[in-house]
């Protein structure tokens, strides 16, 4: 599969006037190939094996945030990198998930071909499918650099999304509480 990518970066360099013969080219299209494969390696993950049971029983029944999780994505459409922070948070019904656990989740979801809209909901519905929560919020703020080096090119712009599932969609106090709680310390 490496090869097949390296053949079709070799195709798209020498596409753009390049000559991948030149000393600077030899090896870029093997290298690209391979920096793909690792941007896109959610794709050889499945929630299952990624979360290995580390579900733990706890009478823990308050908010829990995990804040400031950074992220790296690639957009569908122009296969460029977005790059932001997730927050989530979850209320536990009678089990909490292992704390890596959050960030290995965005980085599944994150290192597939993306738009962040959708991002954000695999992360909470993820979330709330292994956790069995009373309700899921996710945040995501990020950069895209499909609208930062091309196209309108605004270096400033960020884009935010959440979604909310259970008790942050049901209870405005809930969802102020989690925004509130994200907000500190910024």
């Amino acid at each position: 599969m490496t090869d097949d990518l390296a053949g079709h970066y070799r195709a798209i360099i020498n596409g753009l006037g390049e000559n991948c013969d030149r000393e600077g080219l030899q090896n870029t299209p093997q290298r690209a190939a391979k920096a793909m494969q690792f941007l896109t390696r959610g794709y050889q993950q499945n929630l299952n094996e990624l979360v290995n049971n580390a579900v733990f029983e706890s009478a823990m029944d308050e908010m829990v945030v995990i804040q400031d999780i950074e992220l790296y994505s690639m957009c569908e459409h122009h296969v460029l990198p977005f790059i932001g922070k997730c927050h989530i948070a979850y209320l536990p019904q009678g089990k909490v998930l292992g704390l890596s656990k959050f960030a290995r989740i965005v980085d599944m979801y994150a290192r597939r071909l993306q738009i962040q809209e959708n991002l954000t909901r695999q992360i909470a519905e993820a979330v709330e499918s292994v956790t069995n929560a009373k309700g899921v919020a996710v945040v995501i703020e990020a950069q895209h650099m499909c609208m930062m080096m091309r196209g309108v090119e605004k270096q400033n712009s960020k884009m935010k999304t959440s979604m909310m599932l259970g008790q942050f969609r049901k209870s405005q106090a809930t969802r102020l509480e989690f925004f509130n709680l994200i907000s500190t310390n910024r």
